[in-house]
């Protein structure tokens, strides 16, 4: 029975490229599905055999603690060189960006409470 080992959605392209390649490595048979036309289906990478998929998530498991710490190490230098993005870059290279996510929180935070304040009196 086919078995999802390994879910694509929100996957940089190049960690699945590297799982695909793992797969074939390995010499698991798998087949990979797509989100679909309207993106609302499951997309990743499903293993045809029950007794590959112990095998498959050991790989993918071991490929991704390895990617994590590559990441971080990556990340380190980049902090440590001072190219890493901080948040002050970010609201300089896209203020307005920035400005309608704040309207945004904002606008939850006052439909969230003043329904209890109202109770209570405090709004007109």
């Amino acid at each position: 029975m086919p078995t999802l080992v390994f879910r694509l959605r929100n996957v940089p392209e190049d960690e699945a490229n590297d799982i695909r390649h793992l797969m074939e490595e390995s010499q698991i048979d798998w087949y990979e599905t797509s989100a679909g036309n309207w993106g609302i289906a499951m997309p990743g990478i499903w293993v045809s055999n029950d007794s590959d998929q112990d095998t498959a998530r050991e790989l993918i498991n071991s490929y991704q603690q390895t990617r994590q710490v590559e990441r971080r190490n990556d990340y380190q230098r980049a902090v440590d060189s001072g190219t890493a993005t901080s948040l002050v870059q970010r609201v300089r290279e896209q203020p307005m960006r920035v400005a309608g996510i704040v309207i945004f929180c904002l606008f939850i935070l006052y439909v969230s409470i003043n329904p209890f304040l109202q109770l209570i009196g405090y709004t007109r």
